[in-house]
């Protein structure tokens, strides 16, 4: 072999080489996983401000067949757990609910982002998706949360913390975490009232057109009217026109949306993607004349 031969030889030798190992330290080295990085694609790390646009907490993730992950469910997620102090109480009696929101390493999480006007937002709901409240805790110095409740009748409840930690290192992480609670004595579970698209509250005719769909963001308008059908004065309420809670009957898988922050005319507009087909119960929160009301509407998706 001549010396061009050889060269040449060498040469298409070493960039042959060069791609195989280009491809095996690719295969050692993946590229980085956003999760573990704190990528702002990260649906769980963010942070808004009040009357950030049309958003949702929980049911967010959407798998390969279509359906959503329904949040909620756990007493720990994303390394948060909700500790309650007590799970127990006397049906139609004012108590009141401690919590504390703790982390990997079992120490009380002391810093929250605002989120809607509040750094703590808490759902309870009896099992049979009666009894519906929304509330909002306050802090102690030690990162105990309490607020007064009264679980109007016996049976098994619900609560659900939603909320966005700040981790040490800054990064913003939002969680919904879930915890059952109880009310002893005779439980008689009401049936779920018809889905409609319309309902009475206080005077008021709330109403919304839109079809919730698996895996689909769809957007829901709902308006609200009131004496002669006149659109209803509506105030912002906690950085927003409304407040959207769905929870699915049976699970109780848990989707907090909130509305578009400008109007369409009369309606307000909620995106929502729905945590897998079933029977759901929305409420709507809105406020007229400095005064919160709740809206319900029992959907069917399919």
């Amino acid at each position: 072999m001549d010396r061009a031969t050889l060269r040449l030889a060498l040469t298409v030798g070493g960039l042959v080489l060069a791609v195989l190992l280009g491809f095996g330290l690719g295969r050692l080295n993946p590229p980085p996983d956003p999760a573990r990085t704190g990528a702002a694609a990260v649906p769980a790390e963010h942070t808004h401000a009040p009357g950030t646009g049309a958003h949702s907490h929980g049911g967010a993730t959407v798998t390969q067949g279509g359906d959503a992950d329904a949040a909620g469910l756990a007493i720990s997620s994303a390394g948060y757990t909700l500790a309650p102090s007590t799970v127990e109480f006397t049906a139609g009696r004012a108590g009141e609910l401690r919590f504390q929101i703790r982390d990997e390493r079992r120490r009380a999480v002391t810093r929250f982002a605002v989120v809607h006007d509040k750094p703590m937002h808490l759902i309870v709901v009896r099992r049979d998706l009666t009894g519906y409240q929304h509330l909002h805790p306050t802090m102690a110095a030690d990162g105990t949360w309490s607020v007064p409740l009264t679980l109007a009748e016996p049976g098994a409840w619900r609560a659900y913390a939603d909320f966005t930690a700040v981790a040490d290192d800054g990064r913003q992480t939002a969680v919904i975490l879930g915890a059952d609670l109880t009310a002893p004595g005779g439980y008689a579970p009401r049936p779920l009232p018809a889905p409609a698209t319309s309902t009475a509250v206080d005077g008021f005719t709330v109403g919304y057109t839109g079809t919730p769909a698996v895996g689909q963001s769809v957007p829901l308008r709902f308006r609200v009217t009131g004496a002669g059908g006149a659109a209803a004065p509506l105030e912002p309420y906690l950085g927003a026109y409304g407040h959207l809670v769905a929870l699915r009957e049976g699970d109780l898988g848990y989707l907090h949306v909130h509305p578009e922050p400008v109007r369409d005319g009369d309606a307000v507009t909620f995106w929502l993607t729905a945590p897998g087909p079933g029977r759901y119960r929305m409420f709507l929160d809105f406020q007229v004349g400095g005064v919160v009301r709740t809206a319900a509407f029992s959907v069917t998706v399919a």
